[in-house]
């Protein structure tokens, strides 16, 4: 009887000895107004986890399983309802995402509070995430737009822009972005002719920009989606004649601009989060041959919330939501070894022999305040019917 149960015993052990899946959420607009941007934002995630992965996991083998959801960008209740099933039916412990301000804010207040899981946006930039109430669960690695007014209104000093129209997206980036700006904007001395939002999926922008129009400026500033109705106000600009330049927030940056209107909008202006760099190099270097799109926007960010994740759980000792959270930013600032991409085995092996790590990343990583990241803006023009960087800011 005793033979039998020290066998018994041991059979436990063993078992219990196995490493466990560990199940990361990735909860992106996979449809909506973004549909074009995300696909390579979650391949760049996702590379992110794999490298930790082939480095042999986290926490003594434990592999890291990506687990897709739909935000829509645009619909609270479906990406409620998304990250609800990402966590009470995949049993996720932390979550890259959402990207839209608007759904951001839905999940965090509605399912990751609650339920006290963390979260990293590698998009959400509405300055409203700042002071949202988040039990220290939400971080994101793209600056706030109340830093992206300031850029964009710096570019059309500097550009001899003095009167401008905006429109923006109906939604908590697209008013948080238009407020930022128009402040910064006026600030130094311009003119908001007009500033008034659009709804994204209309056939005809033609009224919202006739008023646009009525109320006149140099140029047109476009604070919406490239899948969406930014787009939309852009086409139908061109089509009456009443706006010929235009001007850009990131939520416009994107192949599909290129593809559709690149032709026809040549000297339109606009910023985008982006970082420069031995981080940014290294993750393009590494991307290109795992075969992900690194030249779109906030893929950088991406891969580095995933990696964040993947090393605060590492920090913490447990792959649980608690210890991931409380670790996101004592792994993603000084001091320790400074961390980049392709490196992430070499982090892991830190960490785990007790020693700090520095995560810099492919985005020059330093989360300040709340959890949110200084970030640097890549200035643009569209010339020859393409992207041109101009400068850093």
């Amino acid at each position: 009887m005793k033979k039998l149960l020290l066998a018994s015993v041991a059979t436990f052990v063993g078992t219990a000895a196995v490493a466990q899946d560990v199940k990361f959420g990735i909860i992106l607009g996979f449809t909506g107004p973004i549909e074009s941007l995300t696909p390579h934002m979650a391949d760049a995630a996702e590379m992110a986890i794999n490298e930790v992965n082939e480095a042999g996991g986290i926490l003594d083998g434990q592999m890291i399983e990506a687990v897709r959801a739909d935000s829509t960008c645009i619909d609270n209740a479906a990406a409620t309802a998304a990250a609800e099933r990402l966590i009470t039916s995949d049993g996720v412990v932390a979550i890259v995402g959402a990207d839209c301000s608007g759904v951001t804010g839905a999940i965090l207040s509605n399912v990751a509070v609650p339920n006290g899981v963390p979260m990293i946006s590698p998009s959400a930039t509405s300055p409203a995430l700042s002071t949202a109430e988040d039990n220290g669960l939400f971080f994101r690695t793209s600056p706030s737009d109340a830093r992206q007014g300031q850029v964009i209104a710096d570019m059309l000093s500097d550009k001899g822009i003095e009167e401008v129209a905006i429109t923006y997206v109906n939604s908590d980036y697209g008013k948080g972005l238009a407020d930022s700006f128009s402040a910064a904007f006026e600030e130094a001395g311009g003119t908001v002719t007009m500033s008034a939002p659009h709804e994204d999926g209309k056939a005809d922008y033609s009224a919202e920009v006739g008023a646009a129009d009525a109320a006149g400026g140099e140029a047109l500033a476009v604070f919406g989606y490239s899948d969406g109705g930014g787009a939309g106000m852009i086409r139908s600009a061109l089509d009456t004649g009443a706006f010929d330049m235009f001007v850009l927030g990131d939520g416009m940056y994107g192949d599909a601009m290129i593809d559709n209107l690149g032709g026809e909008i040549e000297g339109t202006i606009g910023a985008v989060p982006w970082a420069e760099g031995e981080g940014t190099d290294a993750f393009n270097t590494n991307a290109e041959a795992a075969g992900v799109t690194f030249d779109s926007s906030f893929t950088r960010e991406s891969y580095d919330a995933a990696a964040l994740l993947a090393l605060a759980a590492q920090a913490g000792g447990e792959a649980t939501p608690a210890a991931i959270a409380a670790n996101v930013m004592d792994v993603a600032n000084a001091p320790g070894e400074k961390i980049l991409p392709g490196q992430l085995g070499r982090a892991l092996e830190l960490l785990a022999a007790g020693e700090d790590i520095d995560y810099v990343g492919a985005t020059n990583v330093e989360l300040v305040g709340p959890g949110e990241a200084a970030g640097t803006y890549r200035e643009y023009t569209i010339t020859d019917g393409d992207y041109e960087t101009v400068q850093f800011r």
